[in-house]
Order: C-alpha cells, then sequence, then structure tokens
C-alpha cells in the first residue's frame, strides 16, 4: 500500500514536472520522460566539431549573463553534459531541424547543419528555469523539430528614429532566440537616411539629420524643435551584419525608392522633379530652425512629420546613376541574397507634372504613371539581379507589372501576396491587419502608438497561407514577417514594449505546424515567457 502511494506520488511529481515543458515555438514533436538533468557550473560542454562553435559560444553566454556562471567546453564527456553534433542528415529532417534528447545523464543535440543545432540550443533555453540559480533542473525530454516556413523575420525602422548598435544587436539576439531568420533593417526615409555612402557624404552630412519631429500623433502639437540625427558607419553595419550571421540571421537592407526619399533629396536635391522648389511643410508642424533655414535660401528639407511625400526621386539618369552607385556599396557590405527597394507609398503627383516624366512615357510607350513606377523598379531590378542578388518590394511594385524575378512582401491585406503567387511569383506575407507590432495591442492603450489594434491573440491565429490559394500556389508563401515602424518609438525600451510578448506569438506561427498550435496553451505559455523576459531585463506590455 505504501508503495503504490509512493509510485502515485513520483508519478503525480514528473506529470506535475512535464506540465512545465513550455517552449516557444512549440516544436513538431515534444515527449516528455520521467526525470529531469541539472545543469551546474560542473557540467560539460562537449563540442567535436568546430562548426559548433557558435551555438557553443551563444550559451555560455546565455548562462553567464543570466544565471552567472558559463561551462568548460570539452571534446567528450560520459555524463553530466550538453553535448552538440552537427551534419548529421537526420532522415526525415530539413536542414535546419534538430533533435534534442536529454535524462539523467545529459543533453544531446543533433543538428542536420549547424543551424539546425543552433536552434535546438535555443530550444534548451526554453527548458531552463525563469529564476537564477547554478542548478538549473531541466525535464527529460525528446524532441524532433523544424521550421514549417524557410522566412521567418522582423523589420526595424531605424530612419524615423535611430537606434544605436548596442540595441540592433539585442533585437537581433532576440529574433534569435525565437528561431526568427531574417532581419529587415529599414534604412532610409524622408526623415532619415541611416546608412554611410562614401561616394555620396551628403547623404549623412545632411540626410541623416533633422531639425525637429512632429509632437505626438496630430500635427496640431506643432514641432518638437529638437535634432535628431545618427547613421551607422560601414564598420558598423559590417559588425552588425556578422553579428548577425553568427545567429545564422541574414540582414536584408532596405534602401527606399522611389517615394519616401526626402532625406536623399535633402542632401542631392538633383534627384527630385523639381530641384528648385522649396520642401512644403505647413508652418505648424516646421521648427523653428528650418524655418530659417527655408527663409535664408535652402530649398530641400528631411522631413519632420510622418505621412508620404510627394516630393520623389525623378526617373533620370542621374538618379538611376546615383542608386546604381549606392547599390554597389549597399550590396558589398550585405552578403545577403535579397535586396529591399521599398516601392511604396510612392504619390505621382510630381510626375504627372514633370514634363520630363510625361516625355519619358511616351518614348517608352508607358500608358501612365503607374507604369512608369513599374519602369522604374524593373530598371532596378535588371542591376540588381546583374549583380547575383533579389529584388523585394513592397506590394506597390505590382501596380503597373511587376517586376519579372521580384519577391512581393504584401502589407496591404494579403491581396498583393495573393495576386503574386497566382503569378507564380515568391511572396513574403506581412499584413497590416496581423502582423504590425507598432499598432495598439490594447484597447486601452497608455503608450502613444500608430493606431490600429493587433493584440497577442490576433497575432498568434495568423496564417501565413491565404485560403484562395491551392497547395501548388500556396508554395510560393515563402513565410512572413512583423514590422516595427518607430514613428513613435523614440528609445529600446518602447521597442521592447511595443514587440513583446507579440513577437513570441509570431514566432509560433512561422515555426511550428499549423496543427501544434494552440490558443490556449500558447496563453499559459507567454506567462512563463514573460518571467525569462524579465530575466532578460527587457520592458514589455504586462496584460493579458
Amino acid at each position: 500500500m505504501v508503495r503504490s502511494f509512493l509510485f502515485s506520488l513520483l508519478l503525480c511529481s514528473a506529470i506535475s514536472f512535464a506540465q512545465e515543458v513550455k517552449i516557444i515555438p512549440q516544436p513538431v514533436q515534444v515527449t516528455t520522460k520521467s526525470g529531469s538533468f541539472v545543469i551546474s557550473p560542473k557540467s560539460s560542454l562537449v563540442v567535436s566539431n568546430k562548426i559548433d562553435d557558435v551555438s557553443a559560444s551563444f550559451l555560455n553566454e546565455y548562462l553567464l549573463n543570466y544565471y552567472g556562471f558559463k561551462l568548460p567546453i570539452v571534446k567528450k564527456a560520459s555524463n553530466d553534459f550538453i553535448q552538440f553534433k552537427s551534419l548529421k542528415n537526420i532522415t526525415g529532417l530539413k536542414g535546419e531541424g534538430y533533435t534534442l534528447k536529454s535524462d539523467s545523464k545529459g543533453v544531446v543535440i543533433e543538428g542536420n547543419s549547424d543551424i539546425g543545432t543552433f536552434y535546438g540550443m535555443q530550444t534548451l533555453i526554453q527548458l531552463l528555469p525563469v529564476e537564477k540559480s547554478n542548478a538549473l533542473k531541466i525535464a527529460a525530454v525528446d524532441v524532433q523539430d523544424e521550421p514549417r516556413f524557410v522566412y521567418r523575420g522582423a523589420m526595424l525602422d531605424v530612419a524615423r528614429h535611430f537606434f544605436p548598435v548596442s540595441f540592433v544587436k539585442k533585437y537581433i539576439d532576440y529574433l534569435a532566440m525565437h528561431k526568427l531568420n531574417y532581419f529587415h533593417w529599414h534604412l532610409t526615409e524622408d526623415q532619415g537616411w541611416r546608412i554611410e555612402i562614401k561616394k555620396y557624404p551628403k547623404l549623412t552630412e545632411i540626410g541623416s539629420k533633422r531639425n525637429g519631429t512632429i509632437v505626438g500623433r496630430y500635427p496640431g502639437k506643432g514641432n518638437d524643435n529638437t535634432p535628431e540625427e545618427g547613421f551607422y558607419t560601414q564598420e558598423e553595419v559590417k559588425d552588425i551584419v556578422k553579428y548577425a550571421a553568427d545567429r545564422f540571421i541574414t540582414v536584408i537592407p532596405e534602401i527606399e525608392m522611389p517615394g519616401h526619399s526626402s532625406a536623399a533629396i535633402a542632401a542631392y536635391p538633383l534627384l527630385s522633379c523639381f530641384p528648385n522648389e522649396k520642401t512644403e511643410i505647413p508652418a505648424s508642424m516646421i521648427s523653428e530652425k528650418s524655418k530659417e533655414e527655408l527663409a535664408n535660401g535652402r530649398v530641400k528639407l528631411v522631413q519632420e512629420t510622418w505621412g508620404v511625400f510627394t516630393d520623389v526621386y525623378a526617373p533620370t539618369e542621374y538618379t538611376f546613376n546615383f542608386l546604381e552607385d549606392v547599390l554597389d556599396e549597399v550590396m558589398a557590405l550585405f552578403p545577403s541574397k535579397y535586396i529591399h527597394v521599398g516601392g511604396d507609398e510612392s504619390p505621382k503627383d510630381a510626375w504627372k507634372r514633370s514634363e520630363f516624366c510625361q516625355q519619358l512615357i511616351k518614348e517608352k510607350g508607358l500608358k501612365d504613371e503607374h507604369e512608369l513606377q513599374s519602369y522604374f523598379i524593373q530598371r532596378m531590378e535588371k542591376y540588381i539581379n546583374k549583380k547575383g542578388r533579389t529584388l523585394i518590394g513592397w506590394d506597390e511594385i505590382l501596380e503597373g507589372g511587376l517586376a519579372p524575378n521580384a519577391i512581393v512582401m504584401s502589407w496591404r491585406g494579403e491581396e498583393g501576396g495573393i495576386a503574386a503567387a497566382k503569378e507564380n511569383h515568391q511572396v513574403i506575407m506581412t499584413p497590416g491587419t496581423h502582423v504590425y507590432l507598432d499598432h495598439s495591442q490594447t484597447k486601452e492603450e497608455k503608450e502613444v502608438t500608430i493606431g490600429g489594434f493587433t493584440n497577442l491573440e490576433k497575432i498568434y491565429s495568423y496564417e501565413p497561407i491565404p485560403k484562395e490559394l491551392n497547395a501548388e500556389q500556396g508554395k510560393y508563401v515563402l513565410g512572413a514577417q512583423g514590422n516595427v515602424w518607430t514613428e513613435y518609438m523614440i528609445n529600446p525600451a518602447k521597442v521592447e514594449y511595443m514587440i513583446f510578448p507579440r513577437l513570441s506569438a509570431l514566432s509560433e506561427v512561422l515555426w511550428s505546424p499549423k496543427q501544434n498550435k494552440n490558443w490556449p496553451a500558447f496563453q499559459a505559455k507567454i506567462d512563463t515567457m514573460k518571467k525569462r523576459y524579465d530575466m532578460w531585463g527587457a520592458n514589455y506590455y504586462k496584460g493579458k
């Protein structure tokens, strides 16, 4: 009788501990076993292959930062160990797949590649307790896992507000710990040019600086008259790209064209259809310094408010030569196969007024200004393709005819992505309805945001392959991406507040099998995940 009672007690204890296995994103398969393993400073990290040094270094840095110790790295151990093994060609798993097995002796992570091993290590981190200790008890489990989508991304806009290198790296770490693999870096805008281009120094001397910023969401509140500036040197860019690569994250640069180009035009007015026309800004929205500069003869300004502006790139040989020169330096810094050119929200007002543009439309046999934009994008695509890269653009690049090899990033709902997939073009889904992380996450939002309402459940409910696509067309959906536009995010803490916990929901949407998603289970996991945010020292939305 006593033996039976003890057995029942042990079984209940095992089940109770098993229930603490809360992994985000949810793996393909998790089998919980009885028992546990304790990681302590006496444990060993077994790395027999140099390609696993990246995973070993990341884990040791994580343990040191959040638990106060790291593990000795050895080539062999019989027990009390964590072992990494890559390039095992595990049957039935994709290249990014892995298995993780833990028992009382230790942990073995086998990746189909060093990338798979890295993701297995991230799962191990998710098994660690959320309290600081030098005895880290983890469950005995068997995990078999691989991602659903090949593209799992998040974007950060550093043009509206500039963020230091240290935070960009932290943001990349956040992506890595959620098994995301693409960092879309929005580097140029109307309000700031943030990347050093050596052939055109005025882009950063002039284009990276604005004299003030509109206050709040409503123009009537005026301008703060506080200068904002900042850019990344080419050496800093190289450092960030390597930092991301060490976490198996590809950095995709975005250089906006033909719209959202006021900062570049401020630096080089000949890029405009009307280089001698002054930047039009209502007096109530402009800084005092800019008023003085315009009065003293300055023509073009870096924009100080948000929105869409009519002064866009002129489709001249001067502009195309400029953009090709810029892209040459950009592509030398970013090994990414993908180069993002924006293509969104480009008003046609200036092109309609421009005699040059109207003549060009006739010469090229184009129907209208929409086809002129298509000509612009297709010309840039040919140049990018010639360099061995692939162009990505927002879904406006569909207007007037899609560039032959372009990937469409569908943001104005899913319609653009559906249309592109039906034309056999690859698509990245990023609809504002579900994955814009600048939207309010509660209807009682106290923070200033751009508006909208996209709570945790709405992001978790997102399905990247639209029902309008059949199975064959659905294969053109590479994945999806969360977007962080920073009009109302002036510091890292605000960015963290806006992305957490929604980034965790997005990671499960993109990694986990559709049938493994479970909202009630995810809600329980996110409570634990919030404790992990606390460990990281990250700011986050604390509501439900």
